[in-house]
């Protein structure tokens, strides 16, 4: 048995702590007689059929396995074939099942679980993933939770295994999405920095909506948060600390500072400030609190975003005489331009995986979301709709999130924002649950 750390969850939130039990895990796939696998290299146009039937003991168990099949199917990787058809009953999770009942109803893989409220008070919960064809277990965990209330958050590090496993990526259910939460008539909008989980659930405010706040982005421990606020008229830079809720201005800048996100170690802050009515790209240190020019053009740069290993700076700017993205050093030289054709390019992401930017393609009838190689080839757009822009990747780089947009009608009507997600070969677009309408989604690390 190994023993993880204590998991740092915000200050709202209980502690869990975990404990991670191998069971007999299979032989690598080379050696199993029908491993159950699954590239996703190009996307999956035939989900896996898993059979996931409602984890026993607790009263949680029902839940638990509702969010496991739910996270799994949002993924566009599997299906979740329906309890109605299961012939098995699962009594024991320590017993094989019976794996010619599952190939009946065309199971490839089988999840069993429990979940067991402890003398203490804590809740255990036990998850065995089975590979049908290849008749063997392939993972089996144990998660403990100090809190019963969080069985949600163990139901979504369950779903992070099973998804590792089969495919060979890290999961990104066990994550948080902080966004700007919107409500009120269009031309009085409110707006709420607010944080959930990825799936929609547990939205928290974080702001009361008093004041315009934009663009929020998680430091690389998801214990920060980096927006821009209109706090008094003035728009700057803004630090929130999830653990204490402390919100600190950043930095005494005379005029305004916007787009900031952090670098991949967490020590600085990258942002752009205007002065004179153009904008260059700057580094704060967060120790020091000194800051360094890194671009100095007479064209608006903006939207910075560091490559993962903090060696380059994706940007957008018009020093070229329209809206393009731009690739530089992280000490500001060797700047050079990445995208061209047709349309403006903007809100530049770099992936986690360091494979792909992700970008806002804008053209004379829509905005769209897309993706192209750190060198400008390879240009996919993903989405085409009537304003989808500002794209966040999800933490193993497969999936991006999004603000789409609704056109209003003749008389008013209609409108709002949204936040919708898709993954990296076009396919699987759904929208993400938020509290209402919702824009600048960003995604957190996964949680440690």
């Amino acid at each position: 048995m190994k023993t993880a750390n204590m998991v740092r969850l915000w200050r709202f939130a209980p502690v869990i702590a975990l404990a991670l039990v191998a069971f007999a895990v299979a032989p690598p796939p080379q050696t199993a007689k029908a491993a159950l696998a699954i590239s996703i290299d190009r996307g999956v146009t035939q989900p896996i059929p898993l059979a996931i039937p409602d984890f026993i003991s607790a009263p949680q168990g029902k839940d638990i396995a509702a969010v496991v099949r739910a996270d799994l199917e949002r993924s566009g990787l599997f299906r979740a074939l329906p309890p109605a058809s299961y012939i098995e009953k699962i009594s024991d999770i320590n017993v094989p099942p019976r794996f010619g009942d599952w190939r009946t109803i065309q199971a490839q893989g089988l999840v069993t679980g429990q979940a067991t409220a402890q003398p203490d008070g804590r809740l255990r919960v036990d998850f065995r993933l089975w590979d049908i064809f290849g008749e063997q277990q392939m993972v089996g965990m144990q998660y403990t939770a100090t809190n019963p209330n969080d069985w949600r958050r163990i139901a979504h590090m369950v779903s992070d295994a099973i998804y590792e496993r089969i495919t060979g990526e890290k999961g990104y259910f066990d994550t948080r999405i902080v966004f700007i939460a919107e409500s009120g008539p269009k031309l009085n909008r409110r707006k709420r920095l607010a944080i959930m989980d990825q799936d929609g659930w547990n939205p928290v405010f974080l702001t009361q909506g008093d004041y315009l706040v934009l663009t929020p982005r998680f430091n690389p421990s998801a214990q920060m948060i980096a927006y821009m606020s209109y706090i008094n008229n003035r728009p700057r830079v803004y630090l929130f600390d999830i653990d204490s809720g402390r919100n600190e201005v950043l930095g005494n800048f005379p005029t305004m500072t916007f787009s900031p996100r952090f670098s991949p170690d967490g020590k600085s802050v990258v942002m752009a400030l205007e002065t004179n009515g153009n904008s260059d790209i700057y580094v704060m240190d967060l120790a020091t609190r000194t800051t360094r020019r890194i671009t100095n053009d007479p064209g608006i740069d903006t939207a910075p975003s560091y490559s993962p290993d903090g060696k380059q700076i994706t940007f957008e700017s018009n020093r070229g005489g329209s809206q393009q993205i731009y690739v530089m050093n992280a000490d500001g030289s060797n700047v050079h331009r990445i995208s061209f054709g047709a349309g403006r390019n903007g809100t530049p992401v770099w992936s986690p995986r360091g494979d792909l930017i992700a970008f806002t393609k804008i053209t004379d009838a829509e905005f769209g979301i897309g993706v192209m190689r750190p060198d400008g080839s390879g240009e996919r757009i993903l989405t085409h709709g009537w304003l989808d822009e500002g794209p966040t990747w999800a933490p193993n780089g497969r999936v991006l999130m999004f603000t789409r947009s609704l056109p209003s009608g003749a008389n008013g009507s209609g409108g709002g924002s949204q936040i919708w997600s898709i993954d990296i070969t076009g396919r699987n677009e759904r929208r993400v649950l938020s509290p209402g309408d919702a824009s600048d989604p960003a995604w957190s690390p996964l949680i440690q």
